[in-house]
């Protein structure tokens, strides 16, 4: 009797201590200390119909978790088994029935034999939610089992608002005390039957950016929801978190969740929804500044240049990003510090070659130093 009890006690402490382990909200180092031997690995689709801007920023953003191994998958690596290698796999932006058609029915029969599996997952970002829907006359996996609106779906694009309820804080505990969230949009799918999706979170924007759209519409639509499919979750962002800036940690969130993976937390300067106060929609004024805009890139005026930088950063154009690189290059310092500011505050840690080529040719010890912290801190969103 006194060994039978010895046992029970030794027991209870063990089964304490998982509880306690399960409830654990883990920080990346602790993560990196505990686990260096366990990998998630995670697949962009990266066939026709997938955008390759889209493609590069999400495997960007899911490199900020130091416990992911991201890799770009296509259809024919789907057809030769190389799902079987992978736990999640990413179907990003661009255009859903397009990725269906490039995937072709064979290999969309074994993603969706794979996203059914245990501890297995499939994550849609935008034209990934298209895909995932159950759409009549829309080329689809018919996973979630509801469709999207197809009227109207080409809403515009801008950085909308967003709110989490208590489901989805649960997930992103890291947003629990902010109620007004932001994150890039581009045509996501709107979904008004919502049967079996667990929703996160509702859209507050009300995105009608086109002349004669209808207004009142998208307010209180899903911006973040889940499914259970087989054994295995869905997990789908109608907007775009790995292009918004204080946001792009949500992408390996997600490929965590569905892979039954420990939730860990990021880097403080990763996790800055703060950054972001106010929607942006692109109507026609908004889209005819940023052309504009996009052409003074390349005045001859250094304060032109500058004054621009500043003024596509407060449009929260994203595209600029991009736009900006180059001027790494410019022949004025003042525009290549400026730039070099840009791209880390927008963390694209895709210019990270360019900043190194650009602190490597810079001539001015000054601005060499400067650059130096700068590529620095922007290789620091990258965990390895």
């Amino acid at each position: 009797m006194k060994y039978k009890n010895i046992i029970h006690s030794i027991g209870s402490i063990l089964l304490l201590i998982t509880i306690i382990s399960c409830n654990k909200s883990y920080t990346q180092k602790e993560y990196n200390n505990n686990q260096k031997s366990l990998k998630i690995n995670v697949g962009v689709f990266n066939g026709n119909g997938a955008s390759p801007i889209c493609v590069i920023e999400t495997m960007e953003a899911l490199k900020i978790d130091a416990g992911i191994i991201p890799v770009e998958i296509s259809g024919a690596d789907i057809m030769s088994g190389k799902l079987d290698m992978l736990d999640v796999i990413v179907f990003p932006g661009g255009s859903g029935s397009k990725e269906y058609n490039n995937m072709g029915q064979l290999a969309a029969e074994k993603v969706k034999e794979f996203g059914g599996r245990k501890n297995k997952g499939i994550v849609g970002i935008c034209a990934g939610g298209y895909l995932l829907s159950t759409t009549p006359t829309y080329e689809n996996l018919k996973v979630l089992g509801v469709a999207h609106t197809r009227k109207y779906y080409d809403r515009g694009r801008g950085l909308i608002g967003f709110s989490l309820n208590e489901e989805g804080k649960k997930i992103f505990y890291e947003l629990k005390n902010t109620d007004s969230l932001y994150v890039q949009y581009y045509d996501g799918p709107m979904f008004e039957n919502t049967t079996g999706l667990s929703v996160l979170g509702t859209i507050n924007s009300d995105i009608a950016t086109h002349k004669g759209y209808p207004h009142n519409f998208t307010q209180g639509k899903p911006a973040f929801f889940t499914k259970n499919y087989g054994e295995g979750k869905v997990f789908v962002s109608v907007g775009h978190p790995e292009a918004t800036a204080g946001m792009r940690w949500i992408v390996p969130r997600m490929a965590r969740w569905v892979s039954n993976n420990k939730l860990v937390t990021y880097q403080d300067d990763l996790i800055r929804p703060q950054i972001n106060t106010k929607e942006v929609l692109f109507y026609r004024e908004q889209s005819k500044r940023e052309s504009k805009l996009f052409w003074e890139l390349s005045s001859e005026n250094t304060k032109i240049i500058l004054s621009a930088i500043d003024k596509l950063h407060s449009l929260r154009s994203r595209p600029s990003i991009r736009w900006s690189i180059g001027l790494l290059r410019h022949k004025d310092r003042d525009v290549r510090l400026k730039a070099a500011r840009y791209i880390l505050e927008s963390e694209y840690t895709d210019a990270i070659p360019d900043m190194e080529a650009a602190v490597r040719i810079e001539k001015n010890e000054g601005l060499k130093n400067e650059m130096k912290a700068i590529l620095r801190k922007l290789k620091g969103y990258i965990n390895k």
